[in-house]
């Protein structure tokens, strides 16, 4: 449930006879030296390769290599060769013998310290001792944009590229930027003369729910005029819009419950009746069918 996870395609043998698997347990373990690590079940072919020779690649995966990858992982490389099926390249690395990824955006060469066991999955921990990373994603300025390579990231049994950006390290501390330049124009407060004539009528309804005639403060106003005059008003003057009649019906309606006699309203003298709360399961039983929908089942065993 510690998702997202890469579905890193790991990569060894030898450029002779090179296999790829693909594994999501996979990681940093320390940052000097630096230390990963690859978790991998015992039956797996590379688990045999790697156990041998004590080397392997952690290849990333991106958008153009997300099929290779879960091929990678439904296949085994026993009877098949798992570059030549996927057209994938085996180049060799600088630092040990086991094959890289030509096509991944980053390949990561590891050499293995230790083995240990956790029960389903034994732990490779591995030294890095050379990293290479392709030169689309490197600018003239020697800086890394590993954002652009289109990585993929796993989450229960599916995969995703990855979103929007969010911010960088740090911003949640980050003091408030500079302004920017100042404004090549001024914003002026129209004059008081000048500011729409529709305005204090607006005003006038919202606080009466009248309208005024033509008698009355705005002499002259007709409807065909205010539907002009919409488009002309300046943003910081303009009034709430006018209230419908539903609308209206909906906010005169706590005055006209206050008007109802009481001898129309009846009173409810029945009981109130609360639905039982189900029991709790007994931790002694097996767990029957969940009432709500859930991603996954854990299973209680008897003690």
């Amino acid at each position: 449930m510690l998702a997202p996870v890469p579905p890193a395609l790991i990569s060894c043998g030898t450029t002779d006879s090179p296999n790829i698997m693909t594994a999501a347990w996979t990681g940093i373990i320390a940052s000097d030296p630096a230390m990963t690590y690859v978790s991998i079940r015992p039956s797996r072919y590379s688990h045999e390769i790697i156990s041998k020779s004590g080397e392997f690649v952690i290849n990333l995966t991106n958008l153009p290599l997300a099929r290779a990858a879960d091929w990678c992982g439904v296949k085994s490389g026993r009877n098949i060769d798992k570059f030549k099926e996927t057209g994938l390249t085996a180049s060799p690395c600088s630092q040990i013998k086991a094959p890289q990824i030509e096509e991944a955006p980053v390949s990561i060469e590891c050499k293995v310290k230790s083995v240990t066991r956790y029960g389903t999955h034994d732990m490779f921990l591995a030294e890095i001792v050379a990293v290479n990373v392709d030169d689309r994603y490197i600018d003239g300025d020697g800086k890394l944009w590993l954002e652009k390579a289109g990585l993929v990231a796993y989450v229960h049994g599916h995969y995703y590229t990855l979103g929007r950006q969010l911010g960088k390290f740090g911003f949640s501390v980050e003091k408030n930027p500079k302004k920017g330049k100042e404004k090549n124009f001024e914003v002026k407060d129209a004059p008081r003369s000048e500011k729409s004539p529709f305005a204090n009528r607006d005003r006038h309804f919202i606080t009466t729910g009248k309208t005024s005639d033509k008698t009355g403060n705005q002499p002259g106003i007709f409807v065909s005029q205010d539907k002009k005059a919409k488009g002309k008003r300046v943003f910081d003057d303009r009034s709430p819009k006018r209230f419908s009649d539903e609308r209206r019906k909906r906010h005169n309606a706590p005055a006209a419950a206050e008007s109802v006699s009481p001898q129309k309203l009846k009173k409810f003298s029945g009981e109130i009746k609360f639905k039982k709360a189900r029991p709790s399961p007994d931790p002694d039983t097996t767990v029957g069918k969940p009432h709500k929908k859930h991603y996954g089942k854990l299973k209680r065993f008897k003690a």
